[in-house]
């Protein structure tokens, strides 16, 4: 397995034959490039320390992987709080509560247990951008660091962000707490034996809802493969059932992501997590006669359009990555955005995918609401995204095909800021072809009003692309 890198961090697995892709090697070097890139980034007065927030997820190379990290900054001059145990977004909102210069994540997401990674933040506690990463993997090749003297190493602080992102959440205008506590909500929560188990059940408590707890012991060795899929779900599917519970909430282990799963057992769908949210936001907006706008990836769902011009407000569509999705989101001072994967992003508070944020809105609609959540999910748009892939043998293909596919369909309206999407407004479907980082592959997403159209959408596409390479 080769070592993943990109402009938001690098990612890899522990130990295995030949000893992993991610050694403490790499951990040293990725860690020490970005030390030295700060001054690039946040030139800082009077030669005044660099400080740094370190937080991470319950894996089981956590704690190897933080030693060294913190060591590596201390060892480049920089003092280092420690946030131990903590959601991605904990560790972002981290970095702004303790006034840091940047911040670093180790978590592989929703990777299995072998993997970990470390994901770097800027003194707002987003991700760096495009720029800013590629100058921390060009220094990290170079190897060209230079140490502190001794009497200047920097020092260690250790502190809990916890209490402090969720007062965050419960206090905006939004979250309405009061109508929540009184519809008594009973939650299933999986967490999947990571960090969601320590902060999912306090925000829950905080909000007077019953929460059920699930792989809420953050051991780090996951329950089940942790990507928060409804065929990695099925025991909390059932428990939802068995405890006539009204939502069952599943997070990944950095706590970024979130899926429910309604009162009947079966998937709300991970890409209506973003949509029901911002249905919610933007019904507040339009009676307070506030402009709206949203955004999500050129993957994602068109429902999330629909609803917002439901209300009045502009959608707009980026790159895949959030990343790319938050630069958008300020440039278009957005309301509300995210990813299909079941990403929330809501600038009120910070701007990072927020599983708690999603849950606290959430409910607040489904309060409002005063409805099922399989009720709830009918108001929706219902839309079904099927997703396929052409492998071929090599880059050059790939390019050839989405330039091809341009002209073939140039009647229809086409988006070329992230491979090739078609949209067919007639019908209001659409075919997103993307190249894979990785490998000599094209994925290929369709979205339809039902799964068979869907599948039948992307089918069509995929012949066409096979009739160009011939």
């Amino acid at each position: 397995m080769t070592l993943i890198k990109s402009i938001s961090g690098i990612r890899g697995t522990i130990g295995g034959e030949p000893g992993g892709s991610l050694t403490p090697i790499d951990v040293v070097k990725f860690t020490a490039a970005y030390a030295a890139t700060l001054p690039q980034r946040k030139p800082q007065p009077n030669g005044e320390r660099y400080k740094i927030v370190v937080g991470k997820d319950a894996r089981m190379s956590g704690d190897m992987v933080e030693q060294l990290v913190v060591g590596t900054l201390i060892g480049c001059g920089i003092d280092v709080v420690k946030c131990g145990f903590a959601s991605t977004p904990t560790t972002e909102m981290a970095v702004l509560f303790a006034k840091a210069d940047g911040g670093i994540i180790l978590t592989a997401s929703h990777n299995p247990k072998q993997w970990n990674a470390l994901k770097l933040l800027n003194d707002k506690g987003e991700f760096l951008t495009a720029i800013e990463g590629q100058a921390v993997l060009d220094l990290a090749e170079k190897e060209d660091f230079n140490f502190a003297e001794v009497d200047q190493l920097g020092q260690i602080e250790e502190e809990d962000f916890t209490d402090k992102h969720l007062d965050a959440v419960l206090a905006l205008p939004a979250v309405d707490v009061e109508a929540i506590k009184a519809a008594k909500f009973t939650v299933v929560v999986d967490a999947v034996n990571s960090v969601g188990g320590i902060i999912m059940p306090r925000l829950l408590k905080r909000l007077g809802v019953k929460c059920i707890g699930l792989n809420c012991n953050p051991t780090g060795d996951f329950a089940h493969n942790p990507e928060p899929l409804p065929a990695n779900l099925v025991e909390l599917s059932e428990t939802v059932v068995k405890e006539k519970a009204d939502l069952g909430v599943s997070v990944d282990p950095d706590v970024d992501r979130l899926a429910f799963i309604m009162e009947n057992g079966e998937a709300f769908v991970e890409e209506y997590t973003l949509v029901s949210v911002a249905d919610y936001l933007c019904e507040l907006a339009e009676k307070e006669g506030k402009p709206i706008a949203t955004v999500s990836n050129l993957s994602s769902t068109r429902a999330l359009r629909d609803v917002t011009e439901k209300h009045g407000g502009k959608y707009y569509a980026s790159a895949v990555g959030e990343v790319n999705v938050t630069t958008l989101m300020h440039k278009v001072g957005a309301l509300i955005g995210g990813e299909g994967n079941g990403g929330v992003i809501y600038p009120a508070i910070h701007a990072g995918r927020d599983a708690m944020v999603g849950v606290a809105l959430f409910l607040s609609n489904l309060a409002h609401k005063k409805m099922k959540v399989s009720e709830l999910k009918k108001t929706y748009p219902q839309y079904f995204i099927a997703k396929n892939k052409i492998q071929l043998s090599d880059n050059a293909l790939i390019d050839k095909i989405l330039n091809e596919l341009k002209k073939i369909y140039a009647n229809e309206n086409i988006n070329d800021i992230d491979g090739v999407k078609i949209n067919f407004e007639k019908n209001k479907t659409w075919v997103h072809l993307r190249k894979s980082n990785t490998e000599p592959i094209i994925r290929i997403y369709s979205e339809a009003s039902t799964m068979e159209a869907a599948e039948a959408l992307g089918n069509e596409v995929i012949a066409v692309a096979q009739k160009i390479i011939g």
